[in-house]
């Protein structure tokens, strides 16, 4: 099994955990193979339009939904905290990668979007998600191992890579 069918194995997992089908959900990004598993799975998707989340977060509103999910895309960002705070639905189901200690953070030279500027210790993405409205409800974390030979993919075997967490909106009162 490749690293990113044991990535969508483990994400579909946590969500299946977290939010049972026939869930509508908004998946932040283009229609992507996830969101292709997800709709497989009996979950009602649809993605937000192909625009830059940083500068239009607003496409998060209003969507009618029961859940917003963000698997692999908050790390894009440069300011996740719009989008986060502009979500209107009741529920976040959110995947990041996390900081390694022993690898730089990913950038694509040739794609301006395939960057990450964002990858987070557990405490910083919650402490995120906590700041711009949410409750976290559960989390969880894996391991990425590469399948290949040397000392870092030794180390991802081990090093928890990804993180996961459910979050529910959190209810202000008046005044």
């Amino acid at each position: 099994m490749d690293i990113v069918e044991r990535r969508y194995q483990i994400t579909l997992s946590f969500l299946t955990e977290v939010l049972s089908p026939p869930a509508r959900i908004l998946d932040l990004g283009i229609d992507n193979p996830l969101a292709a598993r997800m709709r497989r799975l009996g979950y009602d998707v649809v993605n937000t339009p192909d625009v830059d989340l940083d500068h239009s977060p607003q496409v998060v509103t209003g969507q009618n939904v029961d859940a917003v999910t963000a698997f692999e895309i908050l790390e894009h960002l440069v300011n996740p905290f719009s989008v986060l705070s502009a979500i209107d639905a009741p529920r976040l189901i959110a995947t990041v990668p996390l900081r390694l200690w022993f690898a730089t953070a990913y950038k694509n030279p040739g794609d301006e979007f395939d960057q990450h500027f964002h990858e987070f210790e557990p405490w910083q993405f919650d402490r995120l998600i906590e700041k711009s409205g949410w409750e976290i409800s559960s989390t969880k974390t894996w391991t990425g191992p590469t399948g290949t030979v040397g000392i870092r993919p030794l180390l991802r075997r081990f090093t928890p890579r990804y993180y996961g967490v459910d979050a529910r909106r959190r209810i202000t009162s008046p005044g």
